[in-house]
């Protein structure tokens, strides 16, 4: 997933985050830092995860792209640390939950948050988000996915087929027994036009 138009739709849509939002991930320089300026997120894509393919003949996995951000508060007066913390958790979904990051995207999904860490200066929230997609074009005029796609790009078109049949009945009696004779008794071509 591109991390741009996360950020991009985080700083037009959370006025309260001020634009501090970046991305990367040092929890140990977050919990430490007391000179960031909060609240502040940080923003990471972390891992994807991939289904089962669906097909047999075809690429067709559904990806899920998993994100992560990290809130950052002044935890000087806890309580209202974690009203401010509410309030940002409420502003962050308005932003992202349904937002699509990307056209092959479905829209962002939430999918929960946990406290990481409180001290007398700082407190760190987690919050995961996940966005799905599909490993796998749905035509073949789009463009290749996977190396079995480009490969089957790479095939001259079908332009038409000949068929010659053999039949194995009746056999040949000075042959072996059943099969074909080596005769045609059938042929024909069907051209394919577009």
């Amino acid at each position: 997933m591109n991390i741009t138009p996360i950020l991009t739709q985080l700083r037009d849509q959370c006025p309260s985050l001020a634009n501090h939002i970046s991305t990367g991930l040092d929890l140990d320089l977050l919990q430490s830092n007391t000179t960031l300026q909060t609240p502040a997120a940080f923003v990471s894509v972390i891992a994807d995860l991939a289904s089962k393919d669906a097909s047999q003949n075809v690429t067709r996995q559904t990806l899920t792209d998993r994100l992560e951000l990290v809130l950052v508060l002044d935890s000087s007066n806890a309580a209202q640390a974690f009203d401010q913390l509410h309030s940002l958790r409420a502003e962050l979904w308005r932003a992202l939950v349904g937002f699509k990051p990307d056209t092959f995207y479905n829209p962002i999904e939430y999918d929960g948050g946990e406290l990481i860490s409180i001290n007398a200066s700082r407190l760190l929230y987690r919050l995961h988000f996940f966005a799905e997609f599909q490993l796998g074009r749905n035509r073949s005029t789009d463009p290749a996915e996977t190396w079995h796609e480009r490969e089957l790009d790479g095939l001259p078109s079908f332009s038409g087929v000949t068929v010659k049949v053999d039949a194995i009945d009746p056999a040949d009696p000075n042959l072996h027994r059943p099969g074909p004779d080596g005769r045609l008794e059938l042929t024909f071509s069907g051209d394919v036009t577009q």
